[in-house]
């Protein structure tokens, strides 16, 4: 082969440099738009300036909106760091009653026993004090009125609802003593309708009325107890058990006493017996012997013959 006559083959550009170059180009236009923009920019800025300082009405316009606008936004900020209130956010309107509203007595306030209690609730349930010391002191006045003992109403509000005066039960009881709303309306009538059962001291009120009324008609606190639960299914001494027991624990917190470590479970009810009906007397032997004699007397037809003959 003649090196002379011998001609390389031209290579092909690589792709990774095309796109180098295609992106050196466009980032060297870009700067060069940005560098005309700004300057253009600039020459407007200028113009406008010069402008302003030659023509001194349009500058006096210019500035007495900016001094108004300023103006205006000095004083909506000052406003509200005289009212301690940020402009951007929600506002109402004062209402100084509203405390009027909460049912809460401050703990200090009431007798040792009480405090005692409201206090060793307050931490199991986590509950605030003031409400809970509401609830303990209505219930020691109610317990006193209506013959029961305080601590009794307070173990049955612990388990029904746990303090919560807006809880509700899948069959409608509601209240912090779960009272069937719709079957005591009547009792509500006194207290503005069956809305206040939401309320907790009407709630309280209504529950130690309907237990009382349970535990006159069972004739013993644990049958009353099964009574308010409703038991029908079953014995009810799931319940008893529970309410009893934390009765006996709020009981020993307001008497100083240790807490109980165990406690008296419920006895079964006892059903009363069916009544049987009356059974005839065994027949006596001079019955027997009457009976006899009669089956051999003669029938009406064979004393008419013995007579005729």
């Amino acid at each position: 082969m003649n090196p002379i006559n011998h001609v390389t083959p031209e290579r092909a550009p690589r792709p990774q440099g095309a796109m180098r170059c295609a992106l050196n180009d466009t980032y060297q236009g870009l700067i060069a738009i940005t560098h005309n923009g700004l300057a253009l920019l600039g020459t407007v800025l200028v113009v406008g300036l010069i402008t302003l300082s030659l023509n001194t009405e349009w500058r006096s316009a210019g500035e007495q909106k900016l001094l108004g606008w300023l103006m205006d936004r000095q004083e909506t900020l000052a406003a509200a760091s005289d009212d301690g209130t940020d402009p951007m956010a929600l506002t109402f309107e004062p209402e100084p009653t509203a405390a009027d509203r909460v049912t809460v007595a401050l703990p200090h306030e009431l007798p040792k026993q009480q405090v005692a209690v409201a206090m060793w609730l307050s931490r199991k349930y986590r509950v605030a004090p003031e409400p809970l010391g509401a609830l303990v002191a209505e219930a020691f006045e109610i317990g006193e009125r209506a013959k029961l003992d305080p601590t009794l109403l307070l173990a049955i509000m612990a388990i029904e609802s746990r303090f919560n005066p807006f809880a509700q039960s899948p069959v409608g009881a509601q209240g912090l003593m779960q009272v069937l709303t719709r079957v005591h309306t009547d009792k509500y009538e006194n207290f503005g309708g069956k809305l206040a059962a939401f309320d907790p001291l009407t709630n309280l009120r209504v529950g130690a009325k309907v237990l009382q009324e349970c535990i006159k008609r069972a004739g013993s606190i644990e049958g009353g107890l099964r009574l308010y639960v409703g038991a029908v299914t079953t014995d009810g001494n799931w319940y008893v058990d529970r309410v009893m027991a934390e009765h006996l624990r709020i009981q020993s917190v307001a008497l100083g006493k240790p807490m109980p470590t165990s406690f008296p479970r419920a006895s079964v009810p006892v059903a009363a017996p069916v009544e049987e009906a009356p059974q005839p007397p065994a027949a006596t032997p001079l019955d027997t012997a009457l009976e006899a004699e009669a089956l051999k007397a003669p029938t009406p037809g064979e004393a008419q013959s013995l007579q005729q003959s």
